[in-house]
């Protein structure tokens, strides 16, 4: 329930020099009762956990879209708050799947998803083709071994284990080489047109079970059909060879010798057809102009995304058997929260401020940025116009430490001072220097815009059905909004904006366990082949090469790019030091860089 403000409160906000001339029948400060309310909504089962595109999604977005409407904010989408996107929600399989196995001595047709499944990275082909077994799939010359040694799969089928032959060693060398997706990677690489995958008997899998249809949110492998086999079909392939299939694992496993072999008189014709699922997501954004007649062309963005997991359909951390609504009420409809109360707040001040100010929220922030990465480049205010964004992801978790996290604080010679200054709550805070990282702000920083992101840190209830209303430190929570509050204030009026600094990467940082640095960005909204590049980092070997944000990779020395998979693997092939050629796509054209390759 809105409640009138008392006096105290009308001295506070003139001690900022601003004079309230809001609606009368609204109170627009920043309160207990308000974030609670929003984010009880928000994270209730009703809306059944926001995953991006759907109907709980949407009624979201109807829900902010109203409230931004009810404090006066003007819509920035053409007279709309919503701005649509389009993206891939998931895959599913055509009609067009077929396994067929023919030998001198029969011709077998698979059944697909009881004989079968066609892998959730597979492109979509017809290929025929004499079938090779190549092992466990593993080309790993470095570690003395390689199950394509001897053997030629150019225009042919490899039937291949799952794992690796060190199996039951839990800090196995080969780990890093015994996914599925870069064992068909590196298949493809060697010349193969198909990949069969089969569960061989060790580690024990008595269930024998195909591989999860599940759309993982990377690109396709366009050029080869991947598909999981039951184990039977291998048996009875081995028979028709005089070989016992148990054994022959275990004689590559203990021995760790591959002994790849084609097999006589055998060919497969393989069929993949795998659907993209398009679906539409929005954001949500008002505006407040300024009043300046020159500084209200500058803007300040304060934003949150409002999508979650939904039912835990990506992301999810929870192992339970039954499927569970994940409510997000710290992540993140405790930012989304934090941007509905600043809007009502800055909006009953809106004749006093100088410059313009964005309120906007994301959808498929969980999917990759996707609703920050559609705003920055498809909003009708031109990112150079923006000079701050101010981003809120899991601010609901305030700890009696009061510990508050601050990242970007890099990116503006004046944002460490503006925040120590402002800190009046004992607030426990923690700066990060970088304006890169995994939320929307991200999106910002990529179009060379001072960035805050601000964080309580993360908990045993994240990415869990647990993450629900009823754990938010809701006292904490209001702090931190008036906390952003005090910091925006003294943005928006003042003479000088913040200075943009592209933050050098600290030397010595282990990100992702890779042991070579590169320095690029992904960008993660895009489904264009190859590997695009949202930005790099200051002093990195990318930028220093001449690699910048907008670049799409599609070789990175003799290794072909066709998404960010492809050149993950393409990294673990080699160590800091080394020179590498890389091409890219800069706005139509092939263009090739020198990269000296850095250490982690």
């Amino acid at each position: 329930m809105k409640k009138f403000f008392f006096n105290f409160v009308l001295i506070s906000i003139l001690s900022l020099g601003f004079n309230f001339d809001g609606d009368k029948d609204r109170n627009p400060e920043i309160t207990v009762s308000e974030i609670k309310s929003h984010i009880e909504y928000l994270a209730s089962d009703d809306l059944e956990g926001r995953f991006t595109g759907s109907e709980g999604c949407k009624e979201a977005a109807e829900y902010i879209s109203d409230e931004f409407e009810n404090y006066g904010l003007k819509p920035l989408f053409d007279g709309d708050y919503l701005q649509s996107f389009p993206f891939i929600s998931g895959l599913e399989l055509g009609n067009n799947n077929y396994v067929q196995i023919i030998n001198e001595k029969k011709k077998s047709e698979l059944k697909i998803e009881k004989d079968y499944i066609t892998a959730p990275f597979s492109g979509s082909n017809n290929v025929f083709g004499d079938l090779v077994f190549a092992g466990y799939g593993i080309s790993a010359p470095k570690l003395n071994y390689d199950d394509y040694a001897n053997i030629d799969v150019k225009d042919k089928i490899v039937l291949v284990m799952r794992y690796n032959p060190d199996y039951d060693n839990p800090h196995s060398k080969f780990d890093e080489h015994s996914s599925f997706r870069q064992k068909a990677t590196v298949a493809r690489d060697k010349g193969a047109v198909g990949i069969i995958f089969v569960n061989g008997y060790f580690p024990k899998d008595d269930e024998d079970k195909l591989m999860e249809f599940r759309y993982d949110r990377g690109s396709l492998l366009k050029d080869i059909s991947a598909v999981h086999l039951k184990r039977n079909f291998a048996d009875e392939l081995f028979k028709s060879q005089m070989l016992n299939f148990n054994d022959y694992q275990k004689q590559i496993s203990e021995s760790l010798a591959p002994a790849s072999f084609e097999f006589k008189n055998t060919n497969v014709k393989l069929s993949t057809d795998l659907k993209e699922i398009q679906k539409t997501s929005w954001n949500v954004a008002g505006y407040l102009e300024g009043n300046d007649p020159e500084l209200k062309n500058e803007y300040i963005v304060i934003g949150a995304h409002f999508d979650h997991l939904g039912y835990g359909e990506t992301g999810s951390l929870y192992r339970g058997e039954d499927k569970q609504i994940h409510n997000g009420a710290d992540d993140n409809a405790s930012g989304t929260a934090g941007v509905l109360e600043l809007a009502e707040k800055c909006s009953s001040l809106k004749n006093q401020i100088k410059r313009s100010m964005i309120f906007v929220t994301f959808s498929g922030e969980e999917l990759g940025l996707l609703g920050s990465n559609y705003f920055v480049n498809n909003s009708s205010v031109s990112s150079n116009k923006v000079i701050t964004m101010i981003n809120m992801d899991m601010i609901g978790k305030l700890d009696n430490e009061k510990k508050l996290i601050v990242y970007g604080t890099g990116t503006s010679s004046t944002w460490k001072d503006l925040l120590n200054d402002k800190n009046t709550y004992d607030f426990k805070l923690t700066f990060n220097d970088e304006g890169f990282g995994p939320s929307d702000h991200s999106s910002f920083y990529g179009k060379q815009i001072p960035v805050l992101f601000l964080f309580t840190g993360t908990h045993q209830d994240y990415h869990r059905p647990s993450d629900d209303a009823d754990k938010i430190n809701f006292d904490g929570e209001e702090n931190i909004v008036k906390y952003v509050f005090d910091i925006v204030s003294s943005i928006v009026n003042k003479e000088v904006k913040p200075d943009y600094v592209n933050v050098p990467r600290k030397e010595g940082e282990n990100v992702g366990g890779w042991k070579v640095y590169v320095g690029t960005i992904p960008d993660y909204s895009t489904n264009v082949e190859g590997f695009k590049i949202s930005g790099v980092s200051e002093g990195g070997p990318a930028q220093k090469g001449g690699l910048k944000g907008g670049d799409v990779m599609i070789m990175f020395g003799d290794k072909k790019i066709t998404n960010i998979y492809d050149y993950v693997y393409a990294l673990k092939e080699f160590i800091p030091g080394d020179e590498v050629n890389v091409v890219v796509l800069r706005d139509g054209k092939e263009l090739t860089f020198h990269l000296v390759l850095g250490a982690r």
